[in-house]
């Protein structure tokens, strides 16, 4: 919601990735940093033989583990490290996805990030409860196929809300 305060997640989308009876984890996907995927290739000593994806983004997935990398991608694979989040999409955290998407043999859509965002039990629904979220269906076509400063309009278009139109403070009916 515009209200937002906490900087990390003001105007921010984030992917829910599992939620639960013991909390919930995801990624923020519209928070590219100054990083390409040949940096971080290169800063963790993978080889990266496919020009194609070199330029690509890296975000900040939020505040947690922020020096450690974690990777949304479809189809799911078979990788040491890996949430399945639906059929075919998946967060890997362990260095044998990138190490294959460095030799071409990765998936085919993904979204890499430093760091994650966390809630303990029930903080998250006490969070949507006082209204600092606004939920949408997770729509994987967001995340792999627009750049990052329009997926959070794009998102809130599933609403039909312009978030630009957003009032800063709650209603009360």
């Amino acid at each position: 919601m515009p209200n937002m305060v906490d900087r990390n997640f003001a105007r921010s989308l984030t992917f829910i990735c599992e939620h639960n009876d013991r909390g919930a984890i995801g990624v923020v996907v519209n928070r590219p940093i100054d990083m390409t995927l040949a940096t971080l290739f290169e800063r963790v000593k993978i080889p990266l033989s496919e020009s194609a994806i070199s330029n690509l983004p890296v975000h900040s997935g939020g505040p947690v583990q922020t020096d450690r990398g974690f990777v949304l991608h479809q189809p799911c694979g078979d990788w040491k490290s890996t949430l399945k989040v639906k059929d075919r999409l998946g967060l890997t955290t362990s260095r044998d996805i990138l190490e294959a998407v460095g030799a071409g043999h990765g998936p085919s859509r993904l979204f890499v990030s430093l760091g994650y965002a966390g809630w303990t039990a029930g903080q998250l629904e006490h969070e949507l409860a006082q209204n600092a979220w606004l939920t949408v269906p997770a729509v994987d076509s967001i995340v792999f196929d627009l750049p990052s400063e329009e997926r959070l309009a794009a998102a809130m278009e599933l609403l039909g809300i312009d978030f630009a139109r957003l009032h800063h403070g709650a209603g009360h009916a």
